[in-house]
């Protein structure tokens, strides 16, 4: 069975990506066609990027890199709830995949993004990335409004559709996971 990561993608204090991860989990732990967990990078500590050798090489030389390491190539795919900050997704997120890179290769990525437009620039900003991770990222996403499912742009309320597109993207995730598995 595939194991996906819903990885919470941002660590600023009150956050609002716990709060929609958890959603996302809740609706996710429903299903019988994949194993769903909830990684938190802020228990991780990853300071900002010092590995002395690029991550492709994989030589990773810092206990929390190989924790880090460790936990991702555990998982057949994964989730990425983004903020969206100033266009793109949050430099915490970024640092934590770029520590990273056999461990994402040949899987699949969905995403639920969250700002002003419905996270939809940090998605497309994390698209680029995936391309380069050789993680094939899946077409449906979920896109949440900070004015709409949001009471005072902190208290997470989702409007009932978005369960439909949380289950559409995992959908296709959990296709495309299994597809890559010949791969890894």
């Amino acid at each position: 069975m595939n194991k996906i990561a819903i990885i919470i993608g941002s660590t600023r204090p009150g956050r609002n990506g716990e709060a929609v991860a958890k959603w996302v989990y809740e609706i996710a732990k429903k299903r019988t066609d994949a194993e769903f967990e909830l990684v938190d990078i802020a228990s991780f500590d990853l300071p900002l990027l010092d590995e002395p050798v690029p991550p492709s090489m994989g030589q990773y030389s810092k206990p929390h890199t190989q924790a880090w390491a460790a936990k991702i190539a555990t998982f057949d795919g994964f989730v990425f709830v983004t903020p969206e900050y100033n266009h793109a997704t949050s430099g915490a997120l970024k640092n934590a995949i770029d520590f990273l890179y056999a461990e994402w290769n040949n899987k699949a990525a969905g995403f639920v993004g969250y700002g002003s437009l419905g996270g939809s620039r940090a998605v497309e900003n994390l698209r680029v990335i995936m391309g380069e991770l050789q993680v094939a990222d899946v077409r449906n996403q979920v896109a949440l409004s900070l004015f709409t499912d949001f009471e005072n742009y902190s208290v997470f309320k989702p409007a009932e559709m978005h369960i439909a597109s949380v289950n559409a993207m995992l959908d296709q995730l959990i296709a495309w996971s299994g597809a890559l598995k010949s791969l890894r």
